[in-house]
Order: C-alpha cells, then structure tokens, then sequence
C-alpha cells in the first residue's frame, strides 16, 4: 500500500555511542573526507595516524590537530590508547591491514571494498569472531539516512512486488589515476562498481545467476562492465559502470506497485521520489547536499556497535559484504580480471 508519508530514518540514540579514541591507516583522499566528518559532525576523538611516510602522516597529523603520527601501521597498533582503527589504504592491502588490526586485537573499520574477494573476506570475519572485535566495511551510503528511509519502504511492500532494478555509475578518470593502476587492484569494479553491486544485493538479496561483460582499458584493467543479474524473487538487476565517461549514476527500483528513482550519483547523499504505479501519488525525499559530512552516520554506527558489545554490524554485515564480494568475485571471472595478489 503506497504509504501516505515517507518514514522516518532510524539513527542510534546519541546516549548508546561511547566515544572512541580512533587511529587512521593511510592518510589519503578518503580519510580526510573521514577525518572531517569525525571531527566536525561526530563525538569521536581522533588520536593517531600512520603511513609508511612518516612525514605524510604528519602532514595529516597538523592539519586535523592528531596527537601521533606514526611512521608505519605497527606502531600505530603498538599504542594503547587507539581503540579503533579506520583503514583507509589502497584496495590490495585492505585485507592484510585489516588482519593486522584485528590480530592486535583492535576494532577496524575497513574502506569498501573489504577486501579484494570474497575469499579474503570470509578470513577477516572468522579472525574478528576468534579475537571477539568489531570488524566493519565503511560502505557510506547503507549507514545513511536515505538508505535507511529505502529500507523502510522496501521492507513495508510501499512497493509491492519488485521487479527491476536499473542503476549506472560512471565517472572519466585521466590515465594517471590510480585506478588504471593494475599493481593497486584497479579497474572499476572495486571502487565504482562495489556501489552498484552492493545497491542490487541491497534491493534483491544475492544474485542467483548473473551475466557480465567487460572492455579492457589501458594498464591491464578493466575500463567498464555491464552486468544483468536475476535474484531470487525474481528481481533483475542491470548495472553499469565505467572509468571512460561520465554517466548520470541514477538509479531505478520498480515495484509492481510504485517506483523510487534516485537522482545521481544514487549512492551519496542527494534527493529520491518515490511515485505509485499510477502516477497519481509522489512523495519527496531531499537532503542538503552534504556529500562526505554523512561519513558520520558509519562512524556513530560503528562506536554503537563497540557501546552493543557487538562484532557485526545489524545494518551492513559481514555476510553481507561477502555476498557483495562474491557477486564481483564471479563478475571478475567473467570478463577475465584477475588482480595480481590472486596470482600468487
């Protein structure tokens, strides 16, 4: 039944997020995105940063007034007063960054993707369950209040029963960015496509079966992928994604009963109408553009998961980055990319 207001988003109450001592690996582009929105919209406190540079790490250690700048990940992890640990390194040391962090017996959350497979990640949940400590992928956008509001539509039937899903993310990249880098796990499907797959298992749960087709670019990556999938209630899922051009990035969920369409880019912040089948009924979902301030919402989750004594998180599981990874895992396999941490 087409509901007559949108619900309401469902945030942690501020009294159950115990405030963390947190520690940064990586000092790049997105953990400066993370360590704004810590800073400015959170109560968390930042105490430490590493990188293999220690000079880097202090350069970020000035700019956001961080105590310690570490010039490496173990002496970051060698601290006793880090409670948690933002990953925030290149995609093909996710993985073993992670377990590091999790072997020294700290939380961690990990950059999306995870790690580069499913594999990988299956390995990093069975060593934070036998070190009891939170392990959580930072995929932004299931942490935040649209998504939530989708959630809640989906799991009310607000659109009967859903059928399709169709949605593009597409950005152009210069040749020297890293993600033509083959030796960084480049390519689109861990940066730009994660997003895509993790929207359909989202929507429509794991992928029963699914089609991919991929074009090479230069470096030995892939440069774009197209992918159908079918769920296993029926839905189908048409994504695409591509390093070469700029594309909308909306996206499209259609019910038997009534449709969202999400403006572009679909997984970040930004407005969504959901519109009965009709046409005769629409409601608006529209938020400041605040793009990377709402890294907040990953960073209080994950602090209320540590106040829940939890080492999963309710909201974006492990299982279901697995699932997520294991969907890529077979996209990959498919079009033929086989990153070079695979080979060995």
């Amino acid at each position: 039944m087409f509901p007559s207001t949108l619900p309401v988003p469902r945030l942690p109450d501020a009294k159950q997020i115990p405030v963390l001592r947190w520690g940064i690996v990586g000092p790049g582009w997105i953990a400066d995105h993370f360590a704004h929105a810590l800073r400015n919209h959170t109560d968390q406190q930042l105490v430490a940063v590493s990188s293999r540079s220690r000079d880097k790490a202090q350069r970020f250690a000035d700019k956001w007034s961080i105590a310690h700048a570490c010039g490496g990940i173990d002496e970051l992890l060698a601290r006793d007063d880090v409670d948690a640990i933002y990953i925030a390194t290149p995609h093909n040391h996710h993985f073993p960054d992670g377990l590091r962090v999790i072997e020294a017996g700290k939380n961690v959350l990990i950059e999306k993707p995870l790690a580069l497979n499913a594999g990988q990640a299956k390995q990093l949940k069975q060593a934070a369950a036998a070190r009891n400590v939170l392990c959580m992928e930072a995929m932004w956008c299931d942490f935040a209040p649209k998504y939530d509001v989708i959630r809640q539509l989906l799991d009310d039937g607000a659109l009967g029963d859903v059928h399709t899903l169709i949605a593009d993310h597409g950005e152009f990249f210069t040749p020297d960015h890293r993600i033509f880098n083959q030796e960084l796990a480049g390519g689109p499907m861990l940066d730009l496509g994660s997003y895509l797959v993790g929207f359909s298992v989202f929507v429509g749960g794991a992928p029963t079966s699914i089609v991919a087709k991929g074009q090479d670019a230069a470096g030995g990556v892939n440069g774009q992928t197209s992918m159908l999938f079918t769920h296993a209630q029926g839905m189908h899922s048409v994504l695409h994604t591509t390093l070469f051009s700029n594309t909308p990035g909306t996206a499209v969920i259609a019910g038997r009963g009534a449709s969202i369409v999400m403006d572009g880019q679909f997984y970040a912040p930004g407005h969504f109408r959901l519109t009965s089948s009709d046409g005769s009924r629409t409601l608006h979902w529209e938020e400041p553009n605040n793009r990377y301030d709402q890294l907040c919402h990953e960073i209080n989750h994950f602090a209320w998961c540590i106040g829940q004594n939890r080492i999963d998180s309710p909201r974006h599981s492990l299982d279901t980055a697995i699932l997520t990874l294991s969907a890529m895992d077979e996209v990959r396999k498919q079009i033929g990319i086989v990153f070079n941490e695979e080979l060995l």
